[in-house]
């Protein structure tokens, strides 16, 4: 039985997907559910070159979307009877995850993806190197977004 789940979050539609499931197992278990979002800078050398206070600036902001967004995700799921908490951390996102679930006794880790076929192979995602290196149990919720077909009259050389 689980009952620390985390759930990492970027803030996506797709990445959230995976919470009225979640919250669902967490009911049933009695769990908490623990809210992740990893800030992550890819141009971390260009915020470099900037005066110190405009950094300072531009990480103080991050931080307060983080901490408005995540908020008001445990605030929804604490309305359905979960248990909710939140943190936002700095760095890459799967090395990240895996040290918080590792240093927080985290039961679970739980993540949407999209699967992505050739292009995550070659480059890994956040997910697969999760499922790879993570010490704990991962569920992985896979999003498959159908596409609704085209109406005739759309088709070139339909009447």
């Amino acid at each position: 039985m689980f009952k620390k789940i985390l759930v990492p979050l970027d803030g996506s539609e797709l990445a959230a997907k995976i919470l009225p499931d979640v919250a669902t197992m967490a009911k049933c278990m009695g769990a908490e559910i623990i809210l992740l979002h990893v800030c992550y800078f890819p141009l971390a050398a260009d915020m470099e070159s900037l005066p110190p206070k405009m950094e300072k600036t531009a990480e103080e902001i991050v931080a307060r979307e983080c901490a408005l967004f995540l908020g008001q995700v445990a605030k929804d799921l604490q309305v359905q009877g979960v248990k909710a908490t939140q943190q936002c951390v700095e760095g890459l996102p799967a090395r990240e995850i895996i040290a918080f679930a590792h240093n927080n006794n985290i039961d679970l880790i739980a993540l949407a993806t999209h699967g992505k076929g050739e292009v995550a192979w070659i480059l890994g995602s956040t997910a697969e190197k999760v499922v790879a290196h993570a010490t704990v149990p991962t569920l992985l919720y896979r999003v498959v977004e159908a596409k609704v077909p085209e109406l005739k009259e759309k088709i070139v050389g339909m009447p």
